[in-house]
């Protein structure tokens, strides 16, 4: 299961590797080219070895992108309390399960790093 530290962190890993990316062209090329071994310099973790991750320079404006996340399943979500509040408050139901999603395929990748 992931919790919700996981998901503060994998959030925050990934604003920090866009961060980078927007502020080097260098990096941004070293992430694209071999993600793994990137990632791992910046968070100072070791990857599982079966784990592949595609990363796509998605700053052209001409382009839209859209990202079809892995299905997770039910019992695998942890939503925060304020999702949950949100969810519970009348806020469209597929809004909240897909920050749940978005949130938790952050976790997903720097859970990863932590085994």
């Amino acid at each position: 299961m992931i919790t919700q530290e996981q998901q503060k962190q994998g959030a925050e890993l990934l604003k920090t590797l866009a961060q980078k990316a927007w502020e080097s062209s260098a990096f941004k090329e070293q992430l694209i080219e071999n993600p793994i071994s990137t990632i791992e310099s910046v968070t100072g973790q070791k990857m599982q070895s079966d784990i592949k991750i595609i990363v796509e320079d998605q700053t052209d404006t001409s382009k839209i992108y859209l990202n079809i996340p892995r299905k997770i399943e039910i019992d695998e979500l942890e939503l925060t309390d304020e999702q949950l509040e949100t969810v519970a408050g009348g806020t469209d139901l597929i809004t909240g399960i897909a920050l749940g999603v978005i949130l938790v395929a952050g976790a997903y990748y720097a859970g990863k790093g932590s085994h």
